[in-house]
């Protein structure tokens, strides 16, 4: 059976957005450590599973990536990677996904996220799409959370747990500190 990951990064007052919406993300303490962390966690994934605010977001970027000259190492090997690993759009306004290796599933997203779920593969990952994630917690869908706190308050915006949030108890897996005072937690959903 596989897992479904929810992997975002998060401000110390557990915002994943700040107040300007989707792409207000500059607080994020993004280096080396974390981008070896993201690496790692990728390394188990054969599924991305977005919504469409995300999917738009990163189809509008990722495919640039190898043709611009200014890109990183880490940002050339992660548009390969992307490119293509299967990816999963939830969508009910979206009429049709371009990106390779990209389906668009329009209903019935639960019973699509039990269906994936019970096949065998790699872990299914939540990249980004907090507003799917919210969804999905509601549901009890999420098998784990790895998340990174990034040392700043924000102060508003979107939260990573809603008022109102399913009561979870959660096993801490792992944690590590990075030099910028970032977190990685890890932790596994107790059913």
């Amino acid at each position: 059976m596989r897992k479904l990951v929810l992997f975002l990064h998060s401000s110390l007052d557990g915002f994943v957005e700040g107040p300007k919406g989707a792409m207000d993300i500059g607080f994020i303490s993004y280096d080396a450590d974390l981008e070896n962390e993201a690496r790692n966690i990728l390394s188990t994934v054969d599924t991305v599973v977005w919504g469409r605010r995300t999917y738009e977001m990163m189809y509008s970027y990722w495919p640039t990536v190898p043709e611009n000259p200014d890109a990183s190492s880490y940002e050339r090997n992660h548009a390969k990677w992307i490119e293509q690993v299967e990816k999963i759009v939830f969508s009910t306004t979206l009429d049709e996904v371009k990106w390779n290796n990209t389906r668009l599933v329009k209903e019935n997203i639960v019973e699509e996220i039990q269906k994936l779920k019970s096949t065998s593969g790699g872990d299914l990952l939540i990249l980004g799409s907090p507003r799917l994630a919210h969804f999905l917690m509601a549901h009890d869908l999420i098998d784990e959370y790895k998340i990174t706190v990034s040392p700043v308050l924000v102060g508003d915006g979107l939260r990573l747990f809603e008022k109102g949030v399913h009561p979870t108890k959660l096993k801490l897996i792992s944690q590590k500190t990075f030099d910028s005072g970032a977190m990685s937690l890890d932790y596994k959903v107790l059913r």
